[in-house]
């Protein structure tokens, strides 16, 4: 399939001057949605192609095998977002868990972008029964709430180089089941300096399975 051809296009109003790239394999714009008048291309057509070369440099791969699960997420888009995450960082398994939507949802593709065809992921309907299982194969389990127990995340030593990890997040509204919380090995959270009180949880995975997965590398390099 050939990659999608782009063009840059501007406002002719100088008082609006809005400007966006265009598809141009689907259509081609003519006037601005903002004030109606012609829209005029700026330089040339692009191509924005985001496949690696062809001996490309892996310096991300997970230190110890890193899973994730999703307890009782109810967003598709959430979901996709922390899809396309996982990727990026290299996870090895997602467990969908309770109402959390799987990639055989169709919205999920709008923010996973092919994603969940790479990253291994399966269903379970009880999180907190595949939580146990994992303690038990001898899984360290992190769980990412704010609670008056739980350390920040970004001054507590999250990982160990010598056990395989499994990352938990939870509902957008009620958090992680409180019995999963009792069968963490730890509880963190991400610092806040606004108002409120966490961040969207797609948002919050980035932050937590990079620092994570740097944490690891940087105590394996220590170790080793």
């Amino acid at each position: 399939m050939a990659e999608p051809e782009f063009q840059i296009y501007q406002c002719s109003n100088e008082q609006c001057r809005f400007r966006c790239p265009n598809n141009l394999t689907e259509r081609i714009m003519e006037r601005c949605p903002l004030c109606g008048e012609k829209l005029i291309p700026q330089g040339s057509a692009f191509i924005n192609s985001k496949k690696p070369s062809a001996n490309p440099v892996v310096t991300g791969q997970p230190a110890v095998i890193f899973e994730v699960l999703l307890d009782n997420l109810r967003s598709t888009l959430n979901v996709g977002s922390i899809f396309r995450t996982a990727d990026g960082a290299g996870v090895n398994h997602i467990f969908c868990c309770g109402t959390t939507p799987t990639p055989e949802h169709a919205k999920i593709a709008k923010t996973s972008l092919g994603a969940e065809s790479f990253t291994p992921w399966s269903y379970h309907p009880n999180a907190l029964d595949q939580v146990k299982l994992k303690r038990e194969s001898g899984y360290r389990v992190i769980s990412m709430e704010a609670t008056d127990s739980s350390k920040s995340i970004f001054t507590t030593l999250t990982t160990s180089a010598q056990s395989p990890t499994l990352l938990v997040m939870g509902n957008e509204v009620s958090g992680i089941d409180p019995e999963i919380l009792q069968y963490s090995d730890q509880v963190l959270f991400i610092p806040m300096q606004g108002k409120k009180s966490s961040l969207n949880v797609a948002v919050a995975f980035g932050i937590a399975v990079y620092t994570l997965l740097n944490n690891s590398h940087m105590e394996t390099n220590v170790i080793g």
